[in-house]
């Protein structure tokens, strides 16, 4: 009989060990969690690009981890005026090399200006002296392409893109100035990848091209608020430096979004668009959905647990 409790006793105990071993194979460890949120995302995402009429590219890179996600990441996009980003960050190396002064001023010339430049036009030629910083300042908060060409004339388009294969950025390029429809019909168009546009920011943010000074203030320029699709349906009070770009059948943007505790960055670009609007909203659409699971790891512990303050405990 005492035996018999012995060996009941030991099957008892070796059941307790399977189930406790089962349980640790089907419930997540904390780490394991948020990949759950990822996984959600992803099906979240598929359902706005099956619903698009027209093709979507996106990277989304966690800038606390490294984690990522990517759909059409690598293939080749027109990058409107989001190209002015590399633009931008060639005018501060440039600065930070002591090449050029963020302060040097530059007089309005009326060859400089082309059509839709909402600021640059308005300025009086011969007269008018700005910085190349307020330029800067213009580029991105108005897209002013005036503007944008004196950059790019006063860095040199060739810098730039030596600059982007220095990065190893091989599909991005600045081929042309803007609004030349003539360079844009002949195939020199402004090219680049959701995956190498996040790379570029990433480099940016993580001050591996400039020193924490002009980091700052490159990023305090991007930040600039601007009509654009990321910020859409996100608090007004969220810090955010990105730069949209559009072109007909063409709607794109990426940037940094500087969550509190979980920053990250994200790329979305669309083409061969049936409707512009459409485009717009896909973004949008992603950027929303995109924040809601980072909002929501940057305040939950790693066991999910979110403690408000004024959170009493139960």
């Amino acid at each position: 009989m005492l035996r018999n409790q012995r060996i009941a006793g030991l099957l008892s105990m070796g059941c307790l060990f399977l189930l406790s071993a089962a349980a640790a194979q089907t419930s997540p460890l904390p780490t394991e969690k948020p990949q759950v949120l990822w996984t959600k995302l992803e099906t979240s995402i598929d359902q706005i690009d099956r619903s698009l009429d027209g093709v979507m590219g996106i990277a989304v890179l966690d800038l606390t981890d490294g984690h990522r996600y990517v759909l059409h990441a690598n293939d080749v996009f027109p990058q409107a005026s989001s190209i002015k980003i590399c633009v931008l960050a060639e005018l501060y190396r440039q600065a930070q090399q002591g090449k050029l002064k963020l302060t040097d001023l530059y007089t309005v010339k009326a060859s400089d200006l082309v059509p839709d430049s909402d600021i640059m036009g308005g300025l009086t030629p011969g007269v008018t002296r700005i910085t190349l910083r307020d330029l800067a300042t213009m580029m991105v908060a108005v897209s002013d392409n005036s503007a944008t060409n004196v950059l790019i004339d006063r860095v040199g388009m060739d810098n730039v893109n030596a600059f982007l294969t220095s990065l190893g950025l091989h599909q991005t390029r600045l081929r042309r100035k803007m609004m030349d429809l003539k360079a844009a019909t002949e195939g020199r168009e402004n090219v680049s990848t959701p995956a190498e546009m996040m790379a570029l920011l990433e480099a940016l943010y993580r001050g591996k091209m400039l020193n924490k000074e002009m980091t700052e203030d490159f990023f305090r320029v991007l930040s600039t608020h601007k009509d654009s699709w990321i910020p859409r349906a996100l608090p007004d009070d969220l810090k955010i430096a990105n730069k949209p770009g559009a072109l007909e059948g063409v709607r794109n943007d990426c940037g940094v979004i500087f969550l509190e505790k979980r920053p990250y960055i994200l790329c979305v670009m669309t083409t061969y668009l049936h409707r512009e609007r459409d485009g717009e909203e896909a973004i949008s659409k992603v950027s929303l959905e995109v924040w809601r699971m980072f909002d929501r790891i940057a305040r939950a512990s790693d066991y999910g647990r979110v403690v408000s303050p004024g959170t009493s405990s139960k």
